[in-house]
């Protein structure tokens, strides 16, 4: 697996959990990640996506039922 990096170096690399980098992959939040069998493969010098959770502590739903 030439070029590509694995969840605990990717974790080690962008500072986030293994947990985390894992559901991001799930999500397809990742560039040009694949899965082969159970592991997931990141390819080298991918950038760390960016963190959209909520930080303010405020969840918000509209009358439509998006978050604000």
């Amino acid at each position: 697996m030439e070029n590509y990096i694995t969840l605990s170096e990717a974790s080690r690399i962008w500072g986030i959990s293994e947990r985390r980098i894992r559901t991001l992959c799930a999500e397809g939040r990742i560039e040009g990640v694949t899965r082969f069998g159970r592991s997931w493969a990141i390819p080298e010098g991918t950038d760390k996506p960016t963190d959209n959770r909520i930080k303010s502590g405020k969840y918000i739903k509209n009358k439509e039922g998006s978050v604000n």
